[in-house]
């Protein structure tokens, strides 16, 4: 028995009308698939394929959480996936695929291993920057990272560094204030009142 015979569907031996399957996408499963982008997670899959006799519509929806290293500090965050997908499969003499979302199978197959195409849905919901919220990344690669930026601006300009204050809003200096516009807010406070 394969890593992955729990994710066939078996199209050909599927009566005309809707069906419904499961799946618990663990680590276990990420680690399996062995996929570049994600490798841990937690998200449950409902796959639904509607047979019209001539055709399948395979439907997909997965909702859940996978973890990704952080761009800035590298460490692991979560990530929440919720996605929809859809795939239209024929049979045919060969395999081919007529564009993103139509495929062709073998009719001597007559099943269509879903796996890989659950963790392409999931790859591609990962956005392609991925940070912690401000103050959330590792500390000490966070310095470690302030620490290089400094010395590459010296250099050069580095667009990331420009970053810097939003993404460490703990330790941004404190400037002083004009005092115009501070008696500028006091009126702005009494007409508010």
């Amino acid at each position: 028995m394969g890593k992955f015979d729990a994710f066939k569907l078996p199209l050909k031996s599927l009566s005309v009308g809707s069906h419904e399957y499961e799946y618990q996408l663990d680590t276990n499963w990420f680690t399996l698939i062995d996929g570049p982008e994600v490798s841990k997670g937690n998200v449950h899959a409902k796959v639904t394929v509607n047979n019209t006799g001539f055709l399948y519509e395979v439907l997909f929806r997965l909702d859940g959480v996978v973890e990704v290293p952080c761009d800035r500090c590298l460490e692991d965050m979560p990530l929440a996936i919720e996605q929809e997908s859809r795939l239209i499969v024929k049979f045919g003499p060969e395999y081919a695929e007529e564009s993103e979302e139509v495929i062709i199978i073998p009719e001597t197959d007559g099943e269509l291993n879903i796996a890989w195409f659950l963790y392409e849905i999931i790859a591609l919901a990962v956005p392609l920057k991925h940070v912690h919220p401000p103050g959330k990344c590792n500390k000490a690669m966070s310095s470690k990272l302030r620490k290089h930026l400094a010395k590459s601006m010296d250099d050069e300009e580095d667009e990331d560094a420009f970053l810097l204050d939003e993404d460490f809003p703990e330790e941004v200096e404190e400037t002083e204030t004009n005092p115009v516009w501070d008696e500028l807010k006091k009126l702005k406070d009494l007409d508010n009142n």
